[in-house]
């Protein structure tokens, strides 16, 4: 489940809630939320429909969906100005040890565990410190933050308190031999025996919505019929179970076919159920941008480090009790919701279907949104025709139209009686129904009707990491690089093409010490616009305790500083940098496909790469993940460089200058191989256990040892060097308020805690 809390006009907080693998997006005032949380109706709540049923309404939903994207983008292209707010998600594992056996397995206790953690928003909708939802697997929940973050330096140094809140309020709620885990993959999951209670597979059960081998149904969330609808419904329009494969990590004594493998694939572990991929957890968030303009931007920004930021969480080697080749979860969830038939797969003849799909609809981006990006749209986009004509008959421009229509190439998979019949000058739920099943490394996210929250964009590939010092650190890092690229204007755009090439790099085994990925080279314009922002922050003489929500320090620590003019040297002028240079406007003209117009395209400041540059320099190099965030000379300066030149502009209390300068340094080490990823760390943990047999099994003492090994390191019990170096969660100053004396401080310079 995913959730963003902005106050709106009346001083109530809405709620935006989807579920993060599953969203079906609604709004809710927090002051009518009890019915909608006691009946879990944070998602669409009704009767859901049979396969047969929603595919004959499949262009129905796709029909007003269209026209709800162009009524809602019409209302709300204008809207400028929104803050900065951003928030965290964090998905966890409930998981039952068996001291005696030495034995862990998944506790199917989802659905309890949410109605008691729903009682405190219950009793205090407004004042709660954290937000539960359920998740895909009975045996999963997920917490945010009971209100977003904001433009204050401050913030970051709640990140992490926040975290430690949430892992202790459901601690509280389990029994001595539960923990709460924020692991990404259970690693004997669809294994013998994985859950407690103890269920079993019916494969040959015409009711069972998997219908797996070895992910009993029992295992799926039973508190709402949307997961087990979706199951049985990517299985009915695939027209087969999925087949999700994976090469087995070969040891000296593995055996041989896999069990279970493929006929003539002897080394494939196979999963087959859609519980492999959405029962895994991960780490996203979510930012409010200015506009649409800076939230294009960001996509399309943001969008090449995704495979970057995926090979540096890596964190889950382990399948049904195999070691593989892969260390992330990706390609397993995007074949585990894979409903293509075997015509969109290239597999057969086009007869009954319109498209060949290159993709599943769970997927890296296929196109950027912004003028700048269009020429880096270098694969062939499969898109609905007639959608794009609607929509640009509709007044959407050419790179938007595109996207929508992209979207719009997938069959709602799931569908509610009471849904079907809508306004759509109101309503945004076929929009939201299509969106929101596009799952892929980021979303593009239009405000919600009649909601005081802006337009948005949703970073999604990082991997859950074991502790909540490593989660806080992620979370912080995306955060401050994100009002870095829009402070120096930064461009990493990169071909389409070689994004997807590094989206499968950063899966292979100990791709965050061993692989090269294609990166942007900065040319000297980065270098001089990063100085230059610098200097002339570092001139000002007024506190600069805050951040905007577009990047740039305000000369006197509010939101619209009096000498913001001078301070912004990259902005028009405006109060609010739009995230396009000097762009002046939301982008709503047309372009052409190949290099982008728009109304809002540059007055001259320097872009990171000019046609000069791409005719004179090579503008990708394959560089390593250390060189990426550390830097290489004369190619490029380093992700966590730029950052600590952003912070220098910056006035940074003690306290969170430290917590920053922890997750940096843990950021940077981890980055040039001297800690390593929580997946490498797992593959030595299973290799150097005395049960190993070097077979690639995991078996349940290894899984067991394995798991209370976790338990130590997130509880602060058993000290890991080589994953988190020595003490490192330990030393951040974070609390879980702003301290009176700084909030004082602010308020003197103009600025106050958001509430």
């Amino acid at each position: 489940m995913r959730r963003s809390g902005m106050p709106d006009d009346n001083g109530a907080v809405v709620v935006v809630v989807c579920s993060t693998h599953l969203n079906v997006s609604v709004s809710i005032d927090v002051r009518q939320a009890t019915n909608k949380v006691q009946n879990m109706g944070l998602l669409s709540e009704g009767s859901p429909l049979s396969w047969e049923e929603t595919k004959a309404l499949a262009d129905h939903v796709r029909e007003h969906g269209v026209n709800q994207f162009i009524n809602l983008y019409h209302r709300l292209k204008d809207r400028q100005g929104d803050i900065l707010k951003w928030g965290d998600e964090v998905e966890y594992i409930i998981v039952k040890f068996d001291d005696e056996q030495k034995v862990a397995r998944v506790a199917l206790r989802a659905q309890d565990l949410l109605a008691q953690l729903n009682e405190k928003e219950l009793a205090d909708p407004k004042g709660v410190k954290s937000l539960w939802r359920p998740e895909y697997g009975a045996y999963m929940i997920e917490g945010t933050p009971g209100k977003p973050f904001g433009g204050l330096m401050a913030h970051f140094n709640l990140v992490e308190a926040n975290m430690r809140y949430r892992r202790e309020e459901v601690t509280e709620l389990l029994a001595k031999d539960e923990c709460v885990m924020s692991i990404t993959n259970f690693p004997r999951l669809g294994a013998s025996n994985f859950t407690h209670p103890l269920a079993q597979p019916r494969p040959e059960d015409p009711l069972s919505s998997a219908r797996s081998l070895y992910f009993p149904d029992e295992a799926i969330f039973p508190g709402h019929p949307r997961f087990k609808t979706l199951t049985r419904n990517i299985r009915k329009r695939r027209g087969e179970k999925v087949s999700i494969k994976l090469k087995v990590f070969k040891d000296t004594k593995t055996k041989l076919p896999v069990e279970g493998a493929p006929p003539g694939e002897p080394d494939v572990v196979l999963l087959d159920a859609m519980g492999f991929g959405m029962g895994c957890c991960c780490l996203q968030l979510t930012f409010q941008a200015c506009n649409i303009t800076e939230a294009r931007r960001l996509y399309d920004q943001l969008a090449p480090l995704c495979p970057i930021m995926l090979a540096l969480t890596a964190a889950s080697p382990i399948y049904r009790g195999y070691l593989t080749e892969s260390d992330c979860r990706w390609n397993v969830i995007s074949s585990s919701v894979d409903c293509r038939t075997e015509e969109e797969r290239g597999l057969a003849p086009l007869d009954k279907q319109k498209f060949r799909i290159a993709k599943s609809r769970y997927d890296s981006i296929d196109s950027y949104l912004s003028p700048e990006g269009a020429k880096y749209n270098d694969v062939p986009l499969t898109y609905d025709e007639k959608v794009y004509q609607r929509l640009v008959e509709g007044g959407i421009d050419h790179l938007l139209a595109q996207h929508v229509a992209h979207l719009f190439i997938r069959d709602t998979v799931s569908l509610f009686s009471e849904k079907v019949h809508q306004n759509d000058n109101e309503d945004t739920d076929h929009f939201e129904n299509i969106q929101s099943t596009n799952w892929q490394t980021m979303r593009f996210k239009p405000p919600p009707p009649n909601s005081s929250i802006g337009w948005r964009v949703e970073f999604r590939p990082c991997e859950a990491q074991i502790s909540d010092f490593e989660n806080a650190a992620i979370v912080c890092f995306v955060v401050l690089l994100t009002r870095v690229i829009l402070s120096y204007q930064l461009n990493f755009l990169t071909p389409i093409s070689k994004v997807d090439e590094n989206m499968q790099t950063a899966q292979k085994r100990d791709a965050c010490r061993k692989e090269k990925f294609w990166f942007r080279k900065s040319s000297k314009t980065t270098e001089q616009r990063a100085a230059k922002a610098q200097a002339q922050a570092q001139a000002q003489t007024n506190g600069k305790a805050t951040f905007n929500g577009n990047g740039l320090a305000n000369g006197n620590g509010s939101e619209n500083g009096d000498q913001e003019e001078q301070q912004q040297p990259l902005t028009n002028g405006s109060a609010k940098m739009n995230g396009h240079g000097n762009t002046n406007g939301t982008t709503n003209g047309t372009t052409n496909g190949t290099n982008g117009s728009s109304n809002g395209s540059s007055n001259g400041a320097d872009s990171d790469h000019t046609d000069t540059d791409d005719e004179e320099n090579e503008l990708f190099q394959l560089l390593s993940i250390n060189e990426i965030f550390n830097g290489k000379p004369n190619v490029f300066p380093g992700l966590v460089p730029l950052i600590r030149s952003y912070l220098q502009s910056m006035e940074v209390d003690t306290d969170t200058h430290c917590t920053i300068e922890q997750y940096l340094r843990f950021i940077q080490k981890r980055a040039a191989g001297e800690l390593i990823t929580t997946a490498t760390w797992m593959r030595e943990q299973v290799l150097s256990h005395p049960d190993y047999k070097q077979d690639s099994v995991v078996s349940e003492r290894i899984n067991y040892d394995l798991l209370k090994r976790i338990q130590g390191i997130q509880e602060g019990k058993q000290v890991e060097p080589a994953l988190l170096g020595q003490g490192y969660h330990s030393k951040t100053k974070t609390k879980d308020f702003i301290p009176p004396a700084l909030q004082k401080q602010l308020a003197k310079n103009g600025c106050c805690e958001e509430k």
